[in-house]
């Protein structure tokens, strides 16, 4: 009973926000509808089961007009419940489309807002495969929540509702007993509470694990298509390795995963399906167990027998919800689980954020990038860089090198907003354009055009796009501008590369800095770059990470990670030169 409350508790947090949304007026208007045709639908089964009564009485009298009269009830009462069953899929279904919409957009503004999306895979498992629990777990979650929720009102009301029924009836037909009467005040409704109370102790007692049990094969599932995906993302990589089989082997332990846990879902459920339809199948023939004496005795018609049945049917499956609905609640309780946990990263992630020591601020008279005693951590807490300070004037050139691990890459990370862990304050001028190019540059499924413009869209013509391709040694791609294609897939690394510079060409940003965003080029292409650079931005400020000492002629400026005694790195000033700025 706690974890129920507890399941239904987080459904209420996750859903209430949409039912507060801008999208509420409509979105309650169809709650509404679809609660109203299922109550509806609770009053047209009275009315068939009263119908039962006079229906089957009237065979047993043998009365022709009765009998045509409750034909033609039947099939006005068959004509209602059909209409009102297909209207409330389909309010149902509409309701499912906008509020999945709705938490849609907003998940996915939470995850792209302020690097959470970055910041989350610093947690580790804790929210694995975000894009399963947008796509997957937000439709599930909505789909299962409407089923269950307004089929446990429907049961709620049918009990209610059948419950003065069978209590009239328990009169009607009392227990007989060797032909003599019995009077037990009610004796139908407590049989099937009884055995409802009986039924899901049972399912409860053979099914509880199944919520974990499908929480871990979501995951499994997840995990696996990941893999194939990244299988199918660096094909060019393994097939180079020759490392085929080793993906097979790393896929088939995951897809060995996904199977076992299946074993074990598929015999868990077994064995609550068992329950199930046992219950369901001995719910068939009870009533008319317990009713029949007083049938065979003369004491009641047969009407009133099979409207006992229907009647004791209805509050048995009432009472009966959760060993009904125990695998479809395990699975929902699944659902909420990874939906929750979703939920907590994103809060984790923004809270991360919030609670960084790195301060990030603009300043109005500030004409450089300032770094004012800027530590980095490690995120388990342990120092990677000292408290610096330096300064990044306009115009100027920066080269930034120091051993790998030195945490250059982090420091960038950390000077861009991202890095959380740390200490230390970063002061922009203000309205200043900063832009960062990391050694694998991330190019969108679009077109050309707009992978290269990205993140701005059709923000540039096509004259200058093709002049930029030209200058950066892509002339073959100026004719393809407007194909869409995977081109982080289709392009070499190099090509990437000198398409990201391209990409900061037409940017033009004030301060640039590039991440080992060269280390594919060859020497000369790399310095033909840099030329280019430094000819078209004029007045951007470029701060480069890497290795070759060939960059030091290229950067007017040199600083080092140097490594201190006990493991952190300082940023030290190393020279400057007369290389062009």
């Amino acid at each position: 009973m706690k974890e129920l409350a507890r399941l239904f508790g987080e459904v209420f947090r996750l859903s209430l926000p949409y039912f507060r949304s801008e999208d509420r007026r409509a979105g309650l208007i169809l709650l509404a509808a679809v609660i109203g045709i299922e109550l509806s639908i609770v009053a047209v089964n009275v009315l068939i089961n009263q119908w039962n009564a006079r229906f089957f009485n009237a065979l047993q009298d043998r009365n022709w007009d009765q009998f045509v009269t409750e034909i033609t009830i039947f099939c006005a009462l068959a004509a209602i419940f059909v209409v009102l069953a297909v209207y409330q899929l389909y309010l149902n279904q509409w309701l499912q489309i906008r509020w999945r919409t709705w938490m849609t957009r907003v998940y996915v503004d939470r995850w792209l807002s302020n690097a959470a999306h970055y910041r989350m895979q610093l947690f580790g498992d804790a929210a694995d495969n975000p894009d399963q629990r947008i796509a997957d777990d937000i439709n599930q979650f909505i789909e299962k929540s409407l089923f269950i929720v307004v089929r446990l009102l429907g049961a709620i009301v049918t009990l209610l509702s059948f419950f003065a029924i069978l209590w009239a009836l328990s009169e009607s037909a009392p227990i007989t007993v060797f032909g003599s009467p019995v009077t037990i005040p009610g004796y139908l409704v407590w049989a099937a509470l009884i055995y409802s109370v009986l039924g899901t102790l049972l399912a409860h007692w053979i099914g509880w694990p199944l919520a974990a049990i499908n929480f871990r094969q979501q995951r499994y599932e997840a995990d696996f298509r990941f893999n194939l995906i990244r299988v199918r993302e660096h094909a060019e990589q393994i097939a180079l390795l020759r490392g085929e089989e080793a993906e097979k082997s790393g896929l088939g332990e995951r897809f060995t995963r996904v199977a076992k846990n299946f074993m074990e879902l598929m015999s868990r459920q077994k064995k609550v399906i068992f329950v199930q339809q046992s219950h369901s199948q001995a719910a068939v023939i009870l009533p008319y167990i317990i009713v029949s004496p007083a049938y065979f005795s003369g004491a009641v018609p047969l009407g009133t027998l099979t409207q006992t049945a229907s009647a004791f049917s209805s509050v048995q499956e009432s009472l009966s919800f959760f060993v009904t609905f125990y695998r479809s609640i395990a699975e929902w309780a699944a659902v909420v689980d990874r939906l929750t946990g979703f939920n907590r990263a994103l809060d984790q992630a923004q809270a991360l954020a919030a609670a960084s020591s790195i301060a990030i601020g603009q300043d109005p008279d500030a004409r450089a990038i300032r770094i004012e005693g800027l530590s980095v951590d490690r995120p388990d807490g342990k120092p990677l860089v000292t408290p610096a300070a330096a300064e990044f004037h306009p115009r100027e050139h920066v080269l930034v090198s120091g051993p790998s691990g030195a945490g250059k890459s982090t420091l960038f990370r950390a000077l861009a907003g991202l890095w959380p862990f740390g200490k230390g304050r970063v002061v922009i001028p203000s309205g200043a354009r900063v832009m960062v190019l990391p050694q694998r540059p991330y190019f969108p499924e679009t077109t050309l055009a707009n992978a290269m413009s990205y993140p701005a869209a059709d923000a540039f013509d096509d004259a200058t796009l093709s002049e930029t391709l030209r200058a950066v040694g892509l002339t073959e791609l100026i004719g393809r501008l407007h194909e869409q294609a995977h081109w982080n897939r289709i392009l070499s690394l190099g090509e990437q590369q000198r398409l990201g510079v391209a990409r900061a060409l037409l940017q033009a940003p004030d301060y640039l800095f590039l991440d080992e965003a060269t280390a594919s080029l060859d020497e000369p292409s790399e310095a033909s770059l840099y030329g280019l650079l430094h000819e078209r931005l004029k007045g951007t400020t470029i701060v480069s990470i890497g290795h070759r000492s060939t960059l030091t002629g290229l950067h007017g400026r040199h600083v080092t990670l140097a490594p201190d005694a006990d493991g952190t790195h300082s940023l030290i000033e190393v020279k400057r030169t007369a290389a062009a700025e």
